[in-house]
């Protein structure tokens, strides 16, 4: 791979508060098939703003987080059939000026969710984009969702699935009778849940296998 030219492709993360995981993730894999390509993550104020200016500077794909997934919408051009279902997005690609946006989420949480029984209740943590991919996936499942309008009942589950799809950990409030799904980064499911959902990004973004 040569040094970063005028040729260089340019992908991104757009998030309220910037993550590392993503960058270490995608550089990587470009590095490993000697892409000509890099990966960074910024903190954005405005989703709005920052869609302008991946038109105006041709930023070839872009990953969202929180908590801009389902205001994205509002500045692409086209959605696929899952992310217009499930209302929320994480993944765009640009073509020629063309904002196409995808669910990478939806596609790690079906995956994960298929090691798991479904004859177990399966609680949803959060409402946000993520719990909306999260609940598309859980098809099968006997769905509850826990928001800050029925918190406390968070800690009466038991012998269940606690997916926890906020930014908090709530690791401790768990009972130990409960198989946990934490997506938080800092946790082993949340790695395993970020590998998934990025090898399916990696592939949207160059059409080659995840290397990782």
């Amino acid at each position: 791979m040569s040094w970063i030219n005028k040729d260089t492709e340019i992908y991104c993360s757009f998030a309220k508060e910037a993550g590392d995981t993503g960058c270490r993730m995608m550089n990587t894999a470009f590095y490993f098939y000697r892409l000509n390509k890099i990966y960074k993550s910024f903190s954005v104020d405005s989703i709005e703003k920052a869609v302008d200016s991946v038109r105006t500077l041709g930023i070839k794909g872009f990953a969202i987080t929180m908590p801009y997934k389902e205001e994205v919408l509002k500045y692409v051009d086209t959605t696929d059939a899952a992310v217009s279902q499930i209302g929320a997005a994480n993944t765009v690609i640009n073509e020629d000026g063309r904002l196409s946006a995808y669910n990478t989420d939806s596609y790690s949480a079906l995956a994960y969710l298929d090691l798991y029984d479904n004859g177990k209740p399966l609680y949803i943590i959060g409402d946000g984009g993520y719990a909306k991919a999260v609940k598309w996936a859980s098809k099968g499942f006997d769905v509850n969702q826990i928001t800050r309008d029925n918190w406390d009942e968070l800690f009466d589950i038991k012998d269940s699935i606690v997916y926890n799809c906020t930014p908090l950990d709530i690791t401790d409030w768990i009972h130990k009778s409960n198989d946990f799904i934490n997506c938080l980064v800092t946790t082993q499911t949340g790695i395993d849940l970020a590998t998934l959902q990025a090898s399916k990004q990696f592939e949207l973004y160059t059409g080659l296998d995840f290397p990782l």
